[in-house]
């Protein structure tokens, strides 16, 4: 007996946005999640009763065309709350600078030119941000930018990949998020009519039947279905995949993924001398960024995420970047959180191979979705979960 039509192994963006375009289209969607909770990447950390902070991702955008029309078909969507327009600073040696004080104007003027002759395709972010910007700003500026992306070195990340022009949206504000944090938007997919999440749910195996599947959980429970979608990171996908689709389990094979652990904490407001900013870039070789909540102001707290190469630092050297960056004293940073997240480490070469993986599906009742095809935003994941439910449901309807 079915537990449901369609079954999603994976809650994060990727795996509820499979689970909505499904419910769209009348098709009952199971979705089964190891950890405790949803949303994935997505993180948002009540500390106090109207304040929270990202442990994740951190920000929506008027340019995330298929996350904006999901939101529009919610039944109750979140409540959008605009961010205000906040800038970065640079922290290096232990010091707050501008950002533009790294920035070799005459080398730029000079650059600027071959973005009209020079092609992103096939080229790496070093490659191509050194030839349009100058090598040396990108070696001084740039990389260090692009890492706090991205949450990862840069360098060998596809230069395609990393801005990706979209259409803006002029009904809704440049940049957002909602009351109570991002997580607001995972939930709001889950509570959907159609939707069922179950978590702690770790899937051992994936096995043909009949003209659907068999799931089989490490709790000893069988389910089929006769749609499956997988979004988990590619490493999982193959372990799943390797017993009865081998085919497809080696073109996952290669596929990075990047871990990054996160520092999340609030400080009363009156204890912090830094003037409101939109968080610090780092200049040291294990930490990405110090992002802060200023864009979404409190009049009593303020809240902050750093995020670290994985395994870097203690978590006591961790706290210390935080107070050293900030200038406050230990008492001040309350309710630490860590938070281990992972990220796809995408390079050039793993097109020609994510292309070969979505031929491989053609035909298939398989879908294989993640921020690992098109990029590390929540639109990115958007893209392919609409993509792969276009290519897998069609114009199926409710009977």
């Amino acid at each position: 007996m079915r537990a449901a039509e369609h079954i999603v192994i994976g809650a994060g963006i990727s795996g509820l946005s499979m689970a909505h375009y499904a419910a769209a289209r009348g098709i009952p969607t199971l979705v089964l999640e190891a950890e405790d909770r949803i949303g994935g990447c997505i993180q948002s950390l009540a500390f106090q009763e109207d304040f929270w902070v990202e442990g994740g991702a951190h920000t929506c955008f008027n340019s995330y065309g298929h996350l904006l029309e999901l939101l529009q078909q919610l039944p109750s969507p979140p409540t959008r709350v605009p961010k205000l327009r906040r800038y970065y600073q640079r922290w290096q040696g232990g010091q707050r600078r501008s950002l533009l004080s790294a920035l070799h104007p005459l080398e730029l003027l000079l650059a600027l030119p071959r973005l009209a002759t020079v092609q992103k395709s096939g080229r790496t972010v070093a490659d191509y941000y050194s030839r349009v910007l100058g090598r040396r700003n990108y070696q001084d500026l740039f990389r260090y930018a692009f890492r706090a992306v991205i949450c990862q070195d840069a360098d060998a990340f596809p230069a395609e990949l990393l801005f990706r022009p979209k259409p803006k949206r002029k009904d809704f504000p440049r940049r957002f998020s909602f009351s109570g944090g991002l997580s607001r938007i995972s939930q709001a997919i889950a509570a959907q009519p159609g939707i069922q999440v179950r978590t702690g749910q770790r899937v051992a195996a994936v096995h043909p039947q009949g003209e659907g599947f068999r799931i089989h959980l490490e709790s000893g429970e069988a389910l089929e279905c006769r749609w499956l979608s997988l979004a988990v990171p590619p490493d999982i996908a193959r372990q799943l995949l390797s017993e009865s689709f081998e085919p497809l389990a080696q073109e996952l094979a290669g596929m990075e993924m990047a871990a990054i652990d996160s520092l999340a904490f609030w400080v009363p407001a009156q204890a912090l001398s830094l003037p409101p900013l939109a968080g610090l870039i780092a200049w040291e070789q294990d930490c990405y960024a110090i992002v802060s909540r200023d864009d979404l102001p409190h009049d009593r707290y303020r809240g902050f995420t750093l995020h670290f190469r994985a395994d870097a630092l203690s978590r006591d050297a961790q706290l210390a970047t935080a107070r050293a960056a900030l200038g406050v004293q230990p008492e001040a940073i309350r309710d630490p959180v860590w938070i281990r997240n992972r990220l796809p480490a995408l390079r050039v070469e793993q097109q020609a191979q994510v292309q070969r993986l979505t031929e491989r599906l053609q035909g298939k009742p398989l879908a294989i979705v993640g921020n690992w095809f098109f990029g590390v935003s929540i639109e990115d994941c958007l893209m392919r979960s609409y993509e792969e439910s276009l290519r897998l449901f069609g114009e199926v309807h409710a009977d």
